[in-house]
């Protein structure tokens, strides 16, 4: 059986390195579509009102 103690290994900066490089939400793309759903809804609520 392992012990529970964890200690760093060599390989675990590259992969945090990695993580961090690669691992983040695309908000640019988000608030694009969220904004061309707005626009879209907004749309069709003024032409279903005439």
């Amino acid at each position: 059986m392992k012990p529970m103690i964890w200690y760093p290994e060599e390989k675990d900066t590259k992969v945090n390195q990695y993580l961090e490089q690669i691992n983040h939400a695309p908000y640019p793309t988000i608030m694009a579509m969220a904004l061309g759903l707005f626009c879209l809804f907004s749309i069709v609520i003024l032409m279903a009102s005439f």
